[in-house]
């Protein structure tokens, strides 16, 4: 304490000096609007620089720790997308597991709802293809869960799906492991609930058996999934059994659907409408007579102009045999002329 004050004594003019200074700048910034303003504004940019300096120092001592923090998020990204993959996956290969590969005449049109009815007798489905993505009446429409329905009436852009859930569908089925078959019918009730019929008596029917269509038809391939046996019952008649079928196909939360086409459709089903016709039966034949007879008469102009050059070709042969005969002769009849003059 004695040694600062006798540093202030020594330095006391100093000290003086200084507080006069200070004075005279309270009074200039107090009573001058100009010099109070030069003042603020000089003071707020040296604060501003001095905040920024202070601040990009803060952050700098700081980066180490946000760096870690990203990280961690990072790493919490990574796991979850890992996760999300991984459901993906899973997923995708649950959908391989119950749908069985496609055959090569087969297409799959991906689609997605956009209106559905399910607690009416005849409930339908719209999707958002129609014929310009190549969608046609009676292609089958599945899930990958199993199959869904048919489609009923297409326009450019979008289709109306008959599902199972409707009372006048009817899709033709067999039970998994067998060759019994049945059709499958909705009745007005549960969601998930469809029945088949006219499985014979003497068909082996066990509870949890797989039904699956049979490919009778050309709409759905043989082996797709429907669903499982819940109940075997009879039918009214005694004469067939009436099996209670629970749904694979989750109607209620059903969104991505595929519409499955079939190149020889067309060409099978022209043909299974030719043979119920008889003046179309009639014409058929005639036709492929006529057929018959052009492939005749083609195939003996071909064997006609194969013979034709065979003996052609012999010809040249035999001419080619005589003109090589001759010149041999010839040089054989000068060498004996030769030899006659010398004796």
């Amino acid at each position: 304490m004695r040694a600062l004050i006798d540093l202030i004594v020594q330095n006391k003019h100093w000290f003086v000096f200084l507080l006069l200074e200070v004075t005279s700048l309270v009074f200039l910034f107090s009573y001058n609007g100009y010099q109070r303003s030069v003042y603020f504004t000089t003071a707020n940019d040296v604060v501003g620089s001095t905040y920024n300096v202070i601040s990009g120092i803060t952050s700098y001592l700081h980066l180490q720790e946000a760096n870690y923090e990203l990280e961690a998020t990072n790493e919490e990204l990574r796991k979850e997308v890992y996760e999300m993959r991984q459901q993906l996956e899973a997923i995708q290969q649950d959908s391989m597991k119950r749908l069985p590969a496609l055959p090569l005449k087969y297409d799959v049109v991906p689609a997605q709802i956009v209106n559905m009815t399910l607690h009416k007798s005849s409930n339908f489905i719209t999707i958002n293809k129609g014929e310009a993505d190549g969608i046609r009446p009676e292609m089958g429409v599945i899930c990958s869960r199993g199959v869904v329905g048919i489609v009923y009436m297409t326009s450019r852009h979008y289709s109306i799906v008959m599902p199972l859930l409707n009372v006048n569908s009817k899709i033709s089925c067999r039970l998994r492991g067998s060759d019994y078959f049945g059709s499958l019918v909705w009745q007005r009730g549960y969601a998930d609930i469809a029945y088949v019929t006219s499985v014979p008596r003497h068909a082996p029917v066990k509870e949890k058996t797989i039904v699956e269509t049979n490919g009778y038809s050309d709409i759905f391939p043989p082996g797709l999934p429907i669903g499982v046996v819940q109940r075997v019952g009879d039918s009214p008649d005694g004469m067939s059994y009436f099996l209670r079928v629970k749904l694979f196909t989750n109607f209620s939360t059903l969104r991505e659907v595929s519409v499955i086409t079939n190149y020889h459709s067309p060409e099978r089903r022209m043909l299974e409408e030719m043979a119920q016709d008889p003046a179309r039966q009639d014409s058929v034949l005639n036709s492929q007579e006529k057929q018959k007879e052009l492939e005749d008469k083609k195939r003996k102009d071909a064997e006609e102009k194969e013979e034709k050059e065979q003996l052609e070709l012999e010809r040249i042969k035999q001419q080619l045999e005589r003109e090589h005969s001759s010149s041999i002769a010839v040089p054989l009849n000068e060498n004996k002329v030769s030899t006659d003059t010398v004796r």
